[in-house]
């Protein structure tokens, strides 16, 4: 999982209510002998692309359609990612409404009114809602080399790729730029139009803002930077080795907080778990905090240790987006928040 863990969510809601577990049922046992192949829903990709569709995903899997998937189903990220291209999904799942009924940072641009959302937190997956849509394709991220499709729940799994096939792109252990092209592939794939000026001069502006941020590193060698996110209980320090932004940042020649391997062992290799009083173990003179809806943000960071570190007096805390939307316009803030922060920054650990 990514460097901050997503906060666990509460029990599962109950189970269906009768007639939604026939209909669910009745669908499953459509699905028969015929898992993995296209779902006729009756309406064409409003793309305009038709004929057969097949795509190969990070996993090894190759999805092989009759026709263009119309009725896609995705992350939440990866939805909004797809909006970027002109791709509008049906049914999202994973942070898209916050309690305040707005859109999740996550959801990028997506109008979250016009996509039915299949669960909103860790574990939250409603099949019922899933079934209803005709699924063609389910789309998510993944972050292990294991092939496990990011908030799709563990239990429900089996049940859920009985209902339309699966494409995973893989954020785990590589650089930006990797899942970024994977994205702007399965894009292009699904009928968006790739040579759109909004397209291609969203992809001009994330070189440019590249080539910013490795002058900025080059100018700044000794500024010490710390990618972290907040809990009531504890501080995660992210290491960069498994992370496709600060490993794409690292390469860009940002000088990143390491914590050592064996103090990152019980974060499975992302992050070491800091207490609130061992806050100051590392020096820092910028700090990137989780920017999600899970993690706590810095303006509701009230922990005495916290207000005292260099970085937060000198007002040198950004955002990160560790679950980073993979469209070229969305990442270019990204690189230019650094790069900016970078440009400015004073030492003072």
């Amino acid at each position: 999982m990514p460097n901050a863990r997503p906060i666990p969510s509460p029990s599962r809601r109950g189970l269906l209510a009768a007639g939604g577990a026939l209909a669910l049922g009745a669908a499953l046992a459509a699905c028969g002998d015929d898992k993995g192949k296209d779902t006729d829903s009756g309406k064409a990709a409003k793309n305009g692309k038709s004929g057969p569709w097949s795509f190969k995903d990070d996993r090894g899997t190759a999805v092989k359609l009759d026709k263009v998937p119309a009725n896609i189903v995705a992350f939440t990220g990866v939805g909004a990612a797809l909006y970027d291209y002109g791709i509008q999904v049906k049914g999202v799942f994973g942070p898209t409404k916050t309690t305040a009924g707005k859109a999740d940072v996550q959801a990028g641009d997506m109008d979250i009114s016009k996509v039915t959302i299949l669960g909103n937190a860790w574990g939250q997956f409603s099949i019922e809602k899933y079934a209803s849509l005709a699924p063609d394709v389910l789309i998510s991220t993944l972050f292990d080399d294991a092939g496990t499709l990011w908030y799709v729940p563990d239990e429900s799994k089996k049940k859920i790729a009985q209902l339309a096939p699966s494409v995973g792109i893989s954020v785990y252990d590589r650089q930006l730029t990797q899942p970024l092209q994977r994205m702007w592939d399965l894009a292009e794939s699904l009928g968006a139009d790739m040579t759109a000026a909004k397209v291609t001069d969203a992809k001009k502006r994330f070189e440019d803002a590249a080539a910013r941020l490795r002058a900025a590193a080059k100018a700044k060698p000794d500024i010490k930077v710390m990618a972290g996110s907040a809990s009531d209980q504890l501080f995660y320090v992210s290491g960069t080795n498994l992370s496709v932004d600060l490993e794409y940042f690292k390469a860009l020649g940002v000088n990143f907080v390491e914590p050592p391997e064996s103090a990152k062992k019980q974060g499975g290799g992302w992050y070491e778990s800091l207490s609130w009083e061992n806050v100051d173990k590392y020096k820092a003179d910028i700090i990137m905090l989780d920017d999600r809806s899970s993690a706590i943000q810095p303006a509701d960071i009230t922990k005495a240790t916290w207000k005292k570190l260099p970085a937060v007096k000198a007002g040198q805390v950004i955002a990160r987006s560790p679950e980073p939307i993979l469209s070229y316009d969305k990442c270019v803030p990204l690189l230019t928040t650094l790069a900016e922060a970078l440009e400015k920054a004073k030492k003072v650990s």
